[in-house]
């Protein structure tokens, strides 16, 4: 399967990472900075060209797949372009900035008949599937509440590495960059997302627009709560990222720094135990970025060549992106938040902390 990687930056080394060790045929690198790609080419020894357009590179390899890592407020316009082109197009989180560009995203993969999914590839982390799988036989019975906890740290220098961090047409703040994947699996395991209160703030970061803290409470459409706390405002260094269920029949909780380990593992059904299932399930990355990449891809390119959606799809990544921006939206208002939005863009929230 010929595939491309449009933007080289922080993240580009676990795609090109994912696709080789995905035996895929790298047709392209393109960046608008071609140092970047050609960093990645000559890292890997990869014999393809590099480009600075994507739209030329896009007409001459016509790639049949595509992983999109730029900036995220560009993700929606060259996804929509990959899309018209026919490539089958994986988005790094977010998929987009806006409910409206998210849906234009799933309304012209349906209509063009490709494959589009989103990098939330902490799904894949054993300890996330071991969850899932207790999850989904039913082991906790019925659901009270998930929590969700993202305490990490990043300082000036990680926001002046790449100025389009933190900002509201590029980027968003910590919930819709840092916590994003944990707001994810928060929705995966509660379901729908009926409304959020939510509060943000901008404690110690001047030098962006977005926030360094959230929070929020959820209400479920069934009748479950759930709890958000998201800042990069630790110090001095990342602290943790936990995902806590609590059931009627079990109650779990996942932490490391990127939910790669079991902490809590208690069972009425006394199927196993915590010593066990951490003795199996946990996992060691080098970075917050864990190992998800190379199954993240494994499904995506199965699920082109099967023709079915793909484990993370872009409703996935719509439903993540919209309730960040339902708890910008309830901070700004200072009232709860009904969801389905209407329409709601990442620029609504523009001088929210005075700037």
């Amino acid at each position: 399967m010929r595939y491309a990687l449009i933007g080289c930056g922080r993240i580009a080394k676990n795609h090109v990472a994912a696709a080789i060790n995905n035996h895929l045929n790298i047709v392209g690198l393109c960046d608008i900075i071609s140092e970047n790609a050609q960093r990645y080419q000559a890292a890997n020894q990869l014999d393809c060209p590099v480009y600075t357009d994507y739209r030329q590179m896009l007409k001459e390899n016509k790639p049949d797949f595509v992983a999109i890592a730029t900036e995220s407020g560009k993700h929606a316009a060259i996804a929509l372009d990959c899309i018209k082109a026919g490539v089958n197009v994986l988005i790094e989180k977010p998929i987009a900035l806006s409910v409206a560009d998210a849906q234009a995203i799933l309304d012209a993969a349906k209509a063009a008949g490709v494959t589009v999914g989103v990098c939330h590839q902490n799904r894949f982390n054993k300890a996330v599937q071991k969850l899932r799988q207790a999850f989904d036989e039913g082991r906790f019975g019925p659901i009270y509440n998930v929590s969700a906890v993202i305490r990490w740290n990043r300082d000036e220098g990680y926001y002046k590495q790449a100025p389009w961090r933190g900002t509201w047409e590029q980027d968003g703040g910590c919930l819709m960059n840092q916590c994003i994947h944990n707001i994810d699996l928060l929705r995966w395991f509660g379901g729908e997302v009926s409304s959020v209160f939510g509060v943000t703030n901008n404690f110690c970061h001047p030098y962006i627009q977005g926030e360094d803290f959230g929070t929020a409470i959820i209400r479920f459409a069934n009748g479950a709560s759930g709890t958000l706390e998201g800042t990069v405002n630790v110090y001095p260094r990342n602290m943790e990222e936990t995902l806590t269920i609590f059931g009627e029949r079990g109650t779990a909780k996942l932490g490391g720094h990127s939910v790669n380990t079991i902490l809590e593992w208690s069972f009425a059904d006394k199927k196993d135990n915590l010593e066990s299932v951490q003795r199996e399930f946990t996992e060691d990355p080098p970075d917050i970025y864990g190992f998800g990449h190379t199954p993240l891809y494994a499904d995506f390119i199965t699920a082109i060549t099967e023709k079915r959606k793909p484990y993370v799809t872009a409703e996935d990544g719509k439903s993540a992106m919209e309730m960040v921006l339902a708890i910008y939206q309830s901070s700004k208002e200072k009232m709860e938040t009904a969801l389905p939005l209407r329409d709601c863009s990442s620029l609504d929230f523009t001088g929210l902390f005075g700037r």
